[in-house]
C-alpha cells in the first residue's frame, strides 16, 4: 500500500524483524529467573508487543494502558489522560513497559509515575523507537529498538488519526508540515 502522504522510509520490514528479534533475547537474559509484565500501550505498541513477547523465552504476562497526548495533531499535546487503565496489580512485579516511540517524553514520564507508585519491584522501558532530538525529559529506556530523526512516522502500529498503523516498515508521513 503506498499513498501520497507516506514518504522515506526510515526502518525497513526485516530490520524491524531482526531488532525485536535481538530485544527479545536482550530481555530474556536480563529476566531470567523473574516472572515478567509486558504493559503494552495502545494502540501504537500493539504490533511491537506482539513480535517482540514471541521472542522472550521467560514466563510472562501482558496488559494494556491506552492514553492520549496528540489527538489528530502531529505534535504532543503535553496532556496525558488515561483512557485505559491496567487490568493488573503491580505491586511486586516486574514491570516492562513497551511503547511504540518516545518523542518529547512526557508521556512516558507520566506512566513511569504512574506505575511506580504502584510499587512494583522494577520498572523499565522498551521502546521500538525513540527521538533524542525532541526530547523534554531525562528519560533513557533501558531497551532501544531504533533512534530516528525529528520527523513524524508512521507504520508498524503507528498512526496519523489512525490511518497508516498496517504498514509493514516505518516511514516519514509527508504531510507532517
Amino acid at each position: 500500500m503506498r499513498d501520497a502522504a507516506v514518504g522515506e522510509i526510515l526502518v525497513q520490514p526485516d530490520e524491524l524483524a531482526r531488532r525485536v528479534r535481538e530485544l527479545g533475547r536482550q530481555i530474556t537474559r536480563d529476566y531470567e529467573g523473574r516472572d515478567l509484565l509486558l504493559v503494552g500501550v495502545l494502540k501504537g505498541a500493539v504490533f511491537f508487543l506482539s513480535d517482540l513477547m514471541r521472542h522472550i523465552d521467560v514466563p510472562c504476562e501482558v496488559d494494556f494502558m491506552a492514553v492520549a497526548s496528540y489527538g489528530s495533531s502531529t505534535d504532543s499535546s503535553g496532556v496525558v489522560r488515561i483512557l485505559k487503565d491496567l487490568d493488573t496489580t503491580l505491586e511486586g512485579r516486574h514491570v516492562l513497559i513497551v511503547e511504540d516511540i518516545v518523542d518529547s517524553g512526557l508521556t512516558l514520564q507520566y506512566l513511569l509515575r504512574n506505575l511506580g507508585v504502584r510499587n512494583p519491584a522494577s520498572m523499565e522501558v522498551c521502546a521500538l523507537l525513540t527521538k533524542p532530538a525532541r526530547l523534554k525529559v531525562a528519560l533513557e529506556p533501558r531497551y532501544v529498538g531504533f533512534e530516528i530523526p525529528n520527523r513524524f512516522v508512521v507504520g508498524y502500529g503507528l498512526d496519523h488519526v489512525e490511518r497508516y498503523r498496517n504498514l509493514p516498515y516505518v516511514a516519514v508521513l509527508q504531510t507532517e508540515e
